[in-house]
């Protein structure tokens, strides 16, 4: 009797810890990561002037944040801040990059600084207190994920979203504003998480979706409850999907959000033309994009997904300052390239239309799986395609830009891919002479993008 009882103690103990580590994983991996997200609500946000869609909001609906993603593979340090804000203007990248590097030793030019392009949030300029602070937490943020790092192995999956749609219609050779079902989008969600394998809770999540965030802005006179746009602060549609990951996972995980090419991309709020966003809109984009994004996250920890993960990430960064030609003279505008692995994000300082996105996806093909990033390192407003420029309309009439500035940005883009990627024989030899002709080119481009 006694033998039948310990039998079945030591059976129910063997049983307990299989299950204790059901959902745990070896993480065998030269990466380390780190990360910190931070409050950026103003203090003082009762009759704040909003920019993008400029209104008078008091108050909060739910708060701004920011968070600080460090990465390093044992040889190059590189962060990824995410901000919800209107712009990654270029005051604050440089004052951001300067802290950041100063809390964390991360060389500036390797860390990325992108906003969610967020309508219901200030402007940086707008309020000297808030920008203070506003950087003092970005430095704070990045020391707090420095010091938190372990190793991570890298999972990724896409998924859609449902409430985009393009904003232009061209009308007897004339682009207006329209939501045009018709026109290009992209309802692609793409997905990065970031394991420690201590459970099936990613440490952090890097989501990557293309619209504008302005559920709360714009108004018509004839929608009620907001014809003059929400009057409160928000992060928009990228805020309330951040809360819906986290919540999903016990606020035991950090979800940031990247925006991709969404200059000519707009939620699908019909009106005259569009209308403000209500509480019942803002929890369907909220929930759609953040339910895709947990659909996304539980598929790549499948034993299938699991399998494919790689033990070696490489870090790799490359960055330009191009002169642009604008309508006005020439414009200095910051590109550049990151890859984590067989993971590469592009980016440009301003608003790229969609199409952007797709060649440059078209141009790399299956040499990396590629992200594009919108509203990152700069700000220099719209980037418009050259056939936009053809047909008018709001954003290559309000672009600072000429159409000749598509093929330059494009060429140089993939200038940078070929730099990171490391297919290219420019890119890769070990010759002495090669690698002092790049290493002076990389320290002139980046004395002059401290300039």
């Amino acid at each position: 009797m006694k033998s039948a009882s310990l039998h079945f103690i030591l059976f129910i103990g063997f049983a307990a810890t299989a299950l204790a580590s059901d959902g745990t994983f070896p993480v065998e991996s030269n990466l380390r990561a780190g990360v910190a997200k931070v409050d950026i609500t103003p203090k003082n946000n009762d009759g704040v002037m909003a920019a993008g869609h400029r209104r008078m909001v008091h108050g909060v609906r739910d708060p701004l944040r920011a968070g600080v993603l460090v990465l390093d593979d044992g040889e190059t340090k590189a962060a990824i801040v995410t901000m919800d804000t209107l712009f990654a203007w270029n005051e604050l990248v440089s004052q951001a990059r300067e802290r950041i590097e100063k809390e964390t030793g991360i060389p500036s030019a390797n860390i990325m600084v992108a906003a969610s392009h967020n309508h219901s949030g200030p402007a940086f300029d707008a309020d000297p207190e808030w920008a203070t602070s506003l950087i003092d937490k970005l430095g704070t943020a990045a020391k707090k994920a420095a010091d938190s790092m372990s190793p991570v192995s890298m999972g990724y999956a896409e998924d859609k979203i449902g409430f985009g749609i393009n904003r232009r219609k061209v009308i007897d050779g004339r682009a207006v504003v329209r939501l045009n079902p018709d026109g290009p989008n992209d309802p692609r969600v793409k997905v990065l998480r970031f394991d420690d394998g201590k459970s099936l809770t990613p440490m952090a999540v890097l989501m990557h979706a293309v619209c504008h965030p302005c559920f709360f802005t714009w108004g018509d006179k004839g929608t009620q409850p907001y014809p003059n746009g929400y009057p409160k602060m928000s992060a928009d549609f990228p805020g309330e999907a951040q809360t819906f990951v986290e919540l999903s996972y016990g606020q035991k995980t950090n979800a940031l959000f990247l925006q991709g090419c969404a200059g000519d991309i707009r939620p699908n709020l019909p009106g005259y033309p569009y209308r403000c966003a209500d509480e019942a809109d803002i929890q369907w984009a909220g929930r759609d994009l953040g339910s895709a994004v947990v659909r996304s996250l539980a598929e790549s920890v499948t034993r299938e997904k699991l399998k494919d993960r790689s033990t070696f990430y490489q870090i790799r960064t490359a960055s330009s300052v191009v002169s642009l030609p604008g309508k006005e003279g020439r414009i200095d505008a910051e590109l550049s390239a990151m890859k984590i692995g067989p993971y590469l994000l592009l980016t440009m300082p301003g608003e790229p239309m969609v199409e952007y996105g797709f060649k440059l996806e078209k141009a790399i093909a299956d040499r990396a799986i590629p992200i594009i990033v919108g509203y990152a390192n700069g700000n220099l407003g719209y980037i418009a395609t050259a056939d936009s420029h053809k047909v008018g309309g709001y954003e290559p009439n309000a672009s600072r830009l000429v159409p000749e500035a598509e093929v330059m940005i494009l060429t140089e883009l993939g200038s940078l891919a070929d730099q990171v990627v490391g297919d290219v024989f420019e890119s890769f030899s070990k010759h002495p002479k090669d690698v002092k002709e790049r290493e002076a080119l990389e320290e002139a481009k980046r004395k002059k993008s401290e300039k």
